[in-house]
């Protein structure tokens, strides 16, 4: 029964999930354009006619709609039921993962900016600092307030190990961008382009590690993102012939893994490292 009973909140989760995937579709297409999120009934970004709340269901108004506007029948892209599934689905893992915590809460909350920030960055190429900079400034307080996020008793261990991730996070950050610059100099310059990496990439991983902390962020910045980077962006560049590709989206999902999975992988690697000594 209990069982049954969790299966059951997973699932309340999921839905909960993807209400806020819809909201984070608005933040998606308002923000890079500065318009406002919280006021303004949904519209369509073709016709401009607003969408009734009927229209407006996750998941079920882009299947019954036939992914396109009541309307003008202009097509609806495929990005909303995809931001408002992945969201679902996250909120699930984050519950399974750790139950009903404060962690399992700040991570949630944490997904869902990333979610917000890798497709803006995918669609824009930017990363707005309506979300990285109150971002940081969020991880810190939680950290405060939730020390278990850092592994610390006390919430002045959580807090300083929360300032120590943010500085380790942005500075890591700057310094490959720095050194990419460096290395692609006159690539750079052939295709228009000053730097390698953008600054919003910095205040990202920032933010990120004001929430997982150093050891998890030099996981993802020197580990995780640049492998997915290498392989993934390699294949988009090959299709696409970009030469500048958005690295939000990978250190986002470097992040992730990180949640789920850092600790085991720092775990397995220093007995790795234990070994070959």
């Amino acid at each position: 029964r209990r069982r049954a009973g969790f299966r059951s909140a997973i699932f309340g989760v999921f839905l909960f999930g993807l209400m806020v995937g819809s909201f984070l579709n608005v933040c998606i297409w308002r923000l890079p354009a500065e318009e406002q999120v919280v006021k303004g009934r949904s519209h369509c970004r073709s016709c401009g006619k607003q969408i009734a709340a009927y229209d407006n269901i996750p998941l079920v108004s882009f299947v019954l709609l036939r992914g396109k506007c009541r309307r003008c029948k202009a097509p609806i892209s495929w990005s909303y039921p995809a931001v408002e599934l992945a969201t679902g689905l996250l909120f699930a893992a984050v519950l399974y993962r750790f139950g009903w915590t404060s962690v399992g809460l700040v991570y949630a909350v944490l997904g869902a900016a990333l979610i917000v920030l890798s497709v803006i960055d995918l669609r824009e190429m930017i990363l707005p600092d309506e979300i990285t900079l109150p971002g940081i400034s969020l991880g810190v307080i939680a950290s405060f307030f939730v020390p278990e996020l850092h592994g610390a008793a006390a919430r002045w261990g959580g807090l300083w190990a929360s300032v120590i991730g943010a500085v380790a996070g942005a500075g890591v950050m700057y310094l490959i961008g720095a050194a990419g610059t460096l290395l692609f100099k006159r690539k750079l310059k052939a295709i228009g382009e000053e730097e390698a990496m953008g600054f919003g990439d910095v205040k990202l991983m920032g933010m990120v590690g004001a929430v997982i902390g150093l050891w998890k962020v030099l996981l993802v910045s020197l580990i995780l993102a640049p492998m997915s980077g290498a392989v993934i962006g390699l294949a988009i560049k090959a299709r696409t012939k970009q030469d500048i590709i958005p690295f939000g989206p990978f250190l986002a999902a470097g992040t992730l893994v990180a949640i789920f999975f850092g600790d085991s992988i720092i775990h397995w690697y220093g007995r790795l490292l234990c070994f070959a000594t």
